[in-house]
C-alpha cells in the first residue's frame, strides 16, 4: 500500500539525516580531495574527515572518496572540493564517477524500486577538468513500514544538474563538486500488509472455478470428436 501525507515521519532523528557518498576523481590526488558542508542554520564545516577514507587510484594520481556524515533537514548543500588543501593546485581536475549517494537506511525491499541512488554511475569523465558541477537535489522522505509494524526511514530524491566555469575574485579558476539539496514536505510511505483472508478464498475459489471450466471444455471437445469419428466409422461399414 502506497500513501502520500505532509509530515516529518522521522522525528526522532533529531533533525538529522545520514549521507552516503562514494566518488571517485581518477585525476585529483587525495592530499588535495576534501568534504565541505555549509547549510541555513548557520553550519560551514570545511575539511570534514570524521568517518571519511581516501582511496588513492591511479599510483596515486587520483582518488577515491567515501564518508558517511550527517546534515540537519534544512536546505544547505555539501560539496568535494580543494578547498581544505594546505595549497591550492593550479589546475585542479573535477573529472569524476559517483559511485553512490544516499540518505537515510538503505531500503532493500522487493517490489519497491524508488530514486534511492539516483546519481549512481554519473559520469563526467569527459567534461571540462576545470568545471565546477552543480547537482540539484530534492530530497524526499520515504517510510517503510513491515507487517510487523516496524517502521524503516529513508530518502529517495530527484537530481538536476549543471557545469560550469567559476572564477574567483582573484580571477584563478576554483572548481568544486556541489550537491545543493533541499527537502521536499511530502512523505512517501509504503505499507507492506497480509493479504485478507476473503481475498485468498477467492482466489481459490477462482482456480477451482476455472479449473472446472477448462476441464468441461475438453471433456467437450473430446465428446465431439468421439461423435464425429463414429459417424465416419457407420459411414464406412454402410
Amino acid at each position: 500500500v502506497n500513501e502520500l501525507y505532509v509530515d516529518d515521519p522521522d522525528k526522532d532523528s533529531g533533525g538529522k539525516i545520514e549521507v552516503n557518498l562514494n566518488i571517485s576523481l581518477p585525476n585529483l590526488h587525495c592530499e588535495l580531495v576534501g568534504l565541505d558542508i555549509q547549510d541555513e542554520m548557520g553550519r560551514h564545516e570545511v575539511g570534514h574527515i570524521d568517518n571519511s577514507m581516501k582511496i588513492p587510484l591511479n599510483n596515486g594520481d587520483g582518488c577515491r572518496f567515501e564518508g558517511r556524515f550527517s546534515i540537519n533537514k534544512v536546505p544547505g548543500n555539501f560539496h568535494v572540493s580543494t578547498h581544505s588543501a594546505t595549497a591550492q593546485p593550479q589546475n585542479p581536475d573535477m573529472t569524476h564517477i559517483i559511485h553512490k549517494l544516499s540518505f537515510g537506511d538503505k531500503l532493500q525491499v522487493q517490489n519497491i524500486h524508488g530514486a534511492f541512488n539516483a546519481l549512481e554511475g554519473a559520469d563526467k569523465l569527459s567534461s571540462n577538468p576545470l568545471a565546477s558541477h552543480d547537482y540539484i537535489l530534492k530530497i524526499v522522505p520515504t517510510v517503510y513500514e513491515d507487517k510487523s509494524g516496524k517502521q524503516r526511514y529513508s530518502y529517495q530524491y530527484t537530481v538536476a544538474n549543471k557545469e560550469y566555469v567559476a572564477y574567483s575574485h582573484t580571477g584563478r579558476i576554483i572548481p568544486a563538486i556541489w550537491f545543493r539539496y533541499d527537502l521536499s514536505p511530502i512523505t512517501v510511505k509504503y505499507t507492506e500488509r497480509r493479504q485478507p483472508l476473503y481475498r485468498f478464498i477467492t482466489s481459490i475459489c477462482a482456480i477451482i472455478g476455472g479449473t472446472f471450466t477448462v476441464a468441461g471444455i475438453l471433456d467437450s471437445c473430446i465428446f465431439t470428436a468421439s461423435e464425429a469419428w463414429k459417424k465416419i466409422q457407420l459411414g464406412k461399414m454402410q
